[in-house]
């Protein structure tokens, strides 16, 4: 029986991602408030994104206790990358022997630290399960698959991930002991909600990105770009920017553009010359730094529309009310595009046009609560007690 009644639930939060170390502020902040006489956390950083302005920030803006281990882990090809975590987190665990690892989304810090866990016999909690693209060409449609498949607790942010966790053969009525062979699947509710509602009104507080970048309120779009399919191909590169050019000039729109370091890093390598003086030249595209978790929420508040290949900056258009473009070929969230705030547009300029000119006309949109009550962590904390 691995639910074992203790005076303390020992937990290891593994995180590497950006989107990650935000998603641990929800069940940190959780277990302060509500279960700090249950529940001992020690948190370990991968490394995996290791620039100040995609990792250190989140700690420091979001108070998130600063990481018991730091791996230091780097940049790296997937397979090397993951298999110096993977390493690194099999040592940890055989020291430390949690009774629970903690794994957030889809990336390879997810990937290694379930099989570190898994083959040593640790139970784990997957946050954010069920989630799929049914395109496996995407490392973290592998990533989620593996890690849902060796997990203990599966926590589901949607109906669909747990209808998709149900099609794959998991027991939506079992009941514990839970084990990695007879898996609890739960569907608690999106924890970046629970992150969402808490910070907005410190974001409007502490952020000063509007007034940094002269922006006005509903009259800019925001834009994300990362995914190394997007990235790393010219041809799909080049197709986005062009809409984007094509949209700041023609509807005299100003568009707000945090850039990765890999978008910053395939700008003038993979556009076309002139695309790329266009870019540079824009007084419309505004490409700015790596935007803070509470430059993102301020940034999310205001735009009119969102455009973007993250996952989750698809979820925080919802929480906020705003359509979005999906600039890939599918979403794990098909709400989204169900409620018809989302379309799904790939890297096709025409595609995107249409998007853009449809929710610059079609402004009135609802968005159901098909996310949850803003208490996933709680929920989470209290299925890991037993």
């Amino acid at each position: 029986m691995i639910l074992k009644k203790l005076n303390m639930q020992n937990i290891l939060t593994i995180i590497g991602a950006r989107p990650q170390i935000i998603k641990a502020a929800a069940l940190s902040r959780a277990i302060k408030k509500h279960f700090a006489d249950d529940i001992k956390e020690t948190i370990v950083h991968t490394g995996q994104h290791y620039d100040a302005n995609m990792s250190q920030v989140f700690f420091d803006e979001m108070g998130i206790p600063a990481p018991d281990f730091n791996l230091n882990v780097g940049s790296g090809t997937h397979g090397k990358q993951t298999a110096t975590m993977i390493e690194k987190i099999e040592e940890l665990l055989m020291i430390k022997k949690p009774d629970f690892v903690v794994l957030y989304g889809d990336t390879n810090s997810t990937l290694a630290g379930a099989i570190s866990a898994s083959k040593i016999h640790i139970p784990i909690a997957h946050i954010e399960a069920g989630l799929r693209s049914f395109n496996k060409s995407m490392p973290e449609e592998i990533n989620r698959m593996m890690c849902d498949h060796s997990s203990t607790l599966l926590f589901t942010p949607t109906r669909t991930g747990l209808n998709n966790l149900i099609h794959e053969g998991f027991n939506a009525h079992a009941k514990p002991p839970f084990t990695a062979d007879n898996p609890g699947i739960f569907h608690c509710g999106d924890i970046m909600y629970d992150n969402s509602l808490y910070f907005a009104d410190i974001a409007a507080k502490k952020s000063q990105v509007m007034k940094t970048h002269g922006l006005v309120k509903n009259n800019f779009i925001l834009a994300t770009i990362h995914r190394d399919n997007n990235t790393d191909i010219p041809e799909r590169l080049n197709n986005i920017f062009e809409a984007l050019l094509e949209i700041s000039h023609e509807h005299n729109m100003e568009i707000v553009l945090p850039l990765h370091p890999r978008t910053n890093k395939m700008l003038e390598k993979n556009l076309e010359t002139e695309n790329f003086k266009a870019v540079k030249a824009s007084q419309k595209l505004k490409l700015i730094p790596p935007a803070s978790f509470f430059d993102m929420i301020e940034l999310e508040k205001n735009c009119k529309m969102i455009l973007t290949d993250s996952g989750g900056v698809q979820k925080e258009a919802y929480f906020f009310q705003k359509p979005v473009i999906i600039l890939r070929p599918e979403t794990e969230w098909l709400e989204i595009v169900e409620n018809k705030t989302g379309q799904i547009t790939d890297a096709n300029k025409d595609n995107i046009l249409k998007a853009f000119e449809y929710y610059n006309v079609h402004s009135h949109l609802k968005f159901p609560a098909v996310f949850g009550d803003g208490r996933a962590a709680e929920f989470i904390c209290r299925k890991m007690l037993g």
